[in-house]
């Protein structure tokens, strides 16, 4: 073997540093009085990776986002082409206030740290410029998934990928894989923290909320993604729509959803389609896509379909649908979304076997169903928020009426195997609020 130290793949990003370090300037500029300012990245360079991506010429209307600025250069393109513009970056970097100034430029830079960008703090942007920032950290899905939430239309993902000569003989091609960069290893930088291969990108952007992602190119230095929110607009003549039975969430079966956790949405339809794969499954809620992670037969025309909650929703009610590929879509399920559970004078005006219907007691002949009639109830109770309460023990709620106009709502639990004959009490509390016990006659 050769003692000559073999070339290290990563010694580029050494030699852009060494460039910078002398110039300065990281992105070249044309200003335009027709003078040049040459950085490490030149004109041809920035023009070739943005348009890898279908970001039109015509962006008057549009409110455009670019995370990690740095000298502002894709910015300053995009108020060009016309867009309300705002760039974000960790740091005050005076060469963006100084290229700000000499364009006369009114993009809204702020500094702010990726994690803290949320709809509540920037609001939301038809397209989301993420150039060239995802290996630089920590958590990159959790990034993506604040890019997604960000997103009303399309997000530009441009980021550094492991190829062969990263990783000579791993068949890096075929394998959602990502490397680690504890301190220096990439390139001499310790804000370098992650290589993904090119499998493992494009997966970190489906698993993080979009409806479709596209590999529109691989270039020189980097993979070019484009991430939409929604599924393709409906075309004349588009299939039969499924039958949506029922969405809920899939942990508790209930229909309240926390926007800041990492919840999940699970659906049953109906639909006369054969041979299902996650790519003709297109769940939506209020208008945003997300691609399914499951999808399984019941039998008998019978589906399941798993899927995260879309990124960015605004607190309220939503209309869960499904398309089967260029289907219509299904009748909608409505999910609640960051709406508190208060509840106004909680009573139970009624309790019967759910089976014989007689009033104040349970049959065990017949069944182990118990009917209840509740008031007060707020409009987004589920089977997680309702907690029915027999002797102390909680019962499973089998079934919910839907809201009927403020009036009492049916709901109807399940008794336990070994419960004991005899006079019992339920009761039931939602959030703060509970009922005045009831006794119950099992027999």
């Amino acid at each position: 073997m050769s003692s000559r130290r073999q070339a290290d793949p990563f010694d580029i990003i050494r030699y852009w540093n060494t460039q910078r370090s002398v110039n300065g300037w990281w992105h070249s500029f044309e200003l335009p009085d027709g003078t040049e300012i040459r950085g490490v990245c030149d004109l041809a360079g920035l023009e070739n990776r943005i348009n890898q991506f279908p970001i039109p010429h015509d962006l008057r209307g549009k409110r455009v986002l670019d995370i990690g600025t740095w000298d502002g250069w894709f910015a300053f393109e995009m108020e060009r082409r016309g867009a309300e513009v705002v760039a974000i970056d960790s740091w005050d970097n005076p060469l963006f206030r100084e290229m700000h100034a000499r364009l006369g430029s009114r993009v809204d830079y702020r500094q702010i740290d990726m994690y803290q960008l949320v709809p509540d703090r920037i609001g939301r942007f038809d397209i989301v410029l993420f150039m060239g920032v995802l290996y630089h950290l920590k958590h990159p899905l959790l990034a993506l998934e604040r890019v997604c939430a960000l997103t009303t239309d399309m997000a530009a993902v441009d980021s550094f990928i492991l190829r062969e000569q990263h990783r000579p003989g791993d068949n890096l091609a075929r394998r959602p894989v990502m490397e680690f960069y504890e301190t220096s290893e990439m390139g001499g930088q310790t804000d370098n923290w992650v290589g993904p291969s090119l499998e493992c990108l494009l997966a970190f952007c489906r698993v993080a909320g979009f409806a479709r992602v596209e590999l529109r190119s691989v270039i020189e230095h980097s993979a070019c993604v484009a991430c939409y929110r929604r599924w393709p607009d409906l075309q004349p003549g588009a299939g039969d729509a499924p039958e949506l039975i029922d969405g809920t969430h899939n942990i508790n079966g209930g229909i309240n959803f926390d926007s800041g956790a990492d919840d999940y949405v699970s659906i049953w339809f109906n639909t006369g389609a054969r041979n299902l794969s996650l790519e003709d499954v297109r769940p939506d809620v209020s208008g945003y896509g997300v691609r399914p992670f499951h999808v399984a037969s019941l039998g008998e025309g019978a589906w399941q379909a798993n899927f995260k909650l879309p990124p960015g929703l605004e607190p309220g009610w939503h209309d869960v649908t499904v398309r089967i590929g260029e289907s219509r879509p299904s009748n909608p399920r409505r999910v609640a979304v960051d709406i508190p559970v208060t509840t106004a004078g909680l009573r139970l005006t009624g309790l019967c076997d759910g089976k014989t219907w007689i009033d104040g007691q349970l049959d065990r002949a017949h069944g182990r169903t118990i009917s209840l009639w509740i008031a007060g109830l707020p409009e987004n109770a589920d089977r997680n928020n309702v907690l029915v309460y027999l002797d102390g023990r909680r019962l499973r709620i089998t079934w919910m009426e839907t809201p009927n106009n403020g009036g009492p709502r049916q709901v109807n639990v399940e008794a336990p195997d070994d419960v004991e004959p005899g006079v019992t009490q339920i009761g039931i509390q939602v959030a703060d609020s509970r009922t005045e016990p009831a006794d119950l006659l099992i027999i």
